[in-house]
């Protein structure tokens, strides 16, 4: 029993033995192994310890981002908000001064006052000038008449325009609320009520004929529309308006073609003044020629009477050292006189001839009378000598 028990225990120790020199045969062996696995584990988790905070500071770049758009969101929505206040008074303010605005334009008085200064600011717009290329206000027939405004045409003729349009159904149109459920028919119904109102207006117009009472003026009269959408009102609901004025001498016009109308009046005065001045200047220039004539003739009667004077002085030197001179120098020879005499010098130059085209007939004129004059010289000796022998 003890020796197998001693066997026994000799075989466990051989086994152990055996056991540990196997494992530590197979530690020597693992340990590179190990020490490599720890090195990439070790570089994994730096790695990923970077990898963190690169993810943590772009977190935090973007988390200032995010409260950078907030505050500005939210600098935005204040502004935002103060814009829709104060759009929202504005819109207030003009829906009160529109509907003041329509108020007073149902008043007649207002109304053409109104349109009388869209009418002179379309006409100073044109670059017409007041009191010389339109009147405002003027009488015809006595005071029976007195359009808004006449315009004066190149040529002495005049246009009449008139600025008095009625608004009543076209403000009744526009205060139609679109959320009633009548509102188009209702609408539609104030516009043909617009357009019935500006064919009687312009019938009206045409009645008063007020070409007859302007001399030489063409015979059509300008109904001024002050705005766009007032005529366009009325030839949406009646599309004849404008052949049915033009067929009674009314001619429909709003602020841009008013405009276009009143700049070719303005083109046709600055012509007439063009034309004016273009006469003026022929007159001056006819003026101008004749006067330099009349003053290169009395250059030509200077020269002449230069050269007769050269002439004669010439003459009387001549007679002056050929016989005065003469004899008084035997004085001298006397005794009776001492000192030299003074010889005068003859003029060489002579006065220039007017050569100019212009003052040709001047030397024409100027030859026959020079030659009317040698002739009377010639005379006068002989007649002397009838005299005489008489």
């Amino acid at each position: 029993m003890e020796t197998q028990t001693l066997t026994a225990l000799l075989v466990a120790l051989a086994i152990g033995l055996g056991l540990g020199v196997l494992v530590g045969w197979l530690g020597a062996r693992s340990r590179p192994a190990a020490d490599a696995t720890r090195e990439t584990l070790v570089a994994a988790l730096e790695q990923r310890a970077g990898d963190e905070a690169a993810v943590r500071e772009g977190l935090e770049r973007l988390h200032d981002q995010m409260r950078d758009l907030e505050h500005a969101r939210a600098t935005w929505q204040g502004q935002l908000s103060q814009q829709v206040d104060d759009m929202r008074a504005t819109a207030d303010t003009l829906r009160r001064e529109t509907a003041s605005l329509a108020t007073a334009l149902r008043k007649p008085q207002v109304r053409g006052r109104w349109g009388e200064l869209h009418l002179r600011r379309a006409v100073e717009l044109a670059g017409l000038v007041d009191r010389c290329d339109f009147t405002e206000q003027a009488r015809l027939d006595g005071g029976a008449l007195r359009p808004d405004l006449v315009v004066h045409l190149a040529g002495g003729k005049s246009i009449v325009v008139d600025s008095k349009v009625p608004l009543d159904a076209f403000l009744d149109a526009a205060r139609v609320d679109p959320s009633d459920r009548d509102a188009d028919a209702v609408r539609a119904a104030h516009l043909d009520r617009h357009a019935r109102q500006l064919r009687t207006h312009v019938d009206s117009l045409a009645a008063k004929s007020y070409w007859r009472s302007l001399p030489e003026s063409p015979e059509f009269v300008v109904l001024f529309v002050p705005a766009e959408a007032f005529l366009s009102a009325a030839l949406e609901a009646d599309g004849d308006l404008i052949d049915h004025a033009a067929g009674r001498q009314v001619v429909l016009a709003t602020p841009t073609t008013l405009i276009a109308l009143l700049r070719t009046v303005a083109h046709g005065w600055t012509h007439e003044a063009l034309a004016g001045q273009a006469a003026e200047v022929q007159r001056l220039g006819r003026e101008l020629h004749e006067r330099l004539a009349t003053m290169g003739g009395h250059l030509d009667r200077v020269g002449r009477s230069l050269r007769a004077a050269v002439t004669s002085y010439n003459q009387a030197v001549g007679s002056l050292e050929g016989r005065v001179l003469v004899t008084a120098r035997r004085f001298g020879e006397m005794g009776v006189a001492h000192g030299e005499l003074p010889s005068p010098g003859q003029v060489e130059q002579v006065p220039r001839t007017l050569g100019a085209p212009e003052f040709e007939a001047l030397e024409v004129d100027s030859l026959a009378e020079r030659d009317d004059e040698a002739l009377a010289q010639q005379a006068r000796p002989g007649a002397a000598r009838r005299a005489r022998g008489a």
